[in-house]
């Protein structure tokens, strides 16, 4: 298993991964939910315990793409 610190890579890749073969947000297993705010129009994930991934679906273009914008913690992303 890859961690970086104590996060867990591996299921992170799988996320992204997922994401990009999806073009569209993850299953309930995954917590994947859209933001508000100022955040409108992004999503984020729960990649295990307070990691989260934000991204945005970016389906405008000619083709479907995703936008990682950010992992980190609650309170990394939110303060």
């Amino acid at each position: 298993m890859s961690r970086a610190g104590r996060h867990d890579m591996n299921r992170l890749e799988e996320a992204m991964l997922l994401l990009i073969a999806n073009d569209g947000p993850l299953g309930p297993r995954w917590r994947d939910h859209p933001l508000g705010g100022d955040r409108e129009g992004h999503r984020e994930c729960h990649i295990g315990g307070d990691f989260l991934l934000a991204y945005k679906l970016d389906d405008n273009a000619k083709h479907a793409s995703v936008v990682f914008v950010r992992t980190g913690t609650h309170a990394d992303l939110f303060e």
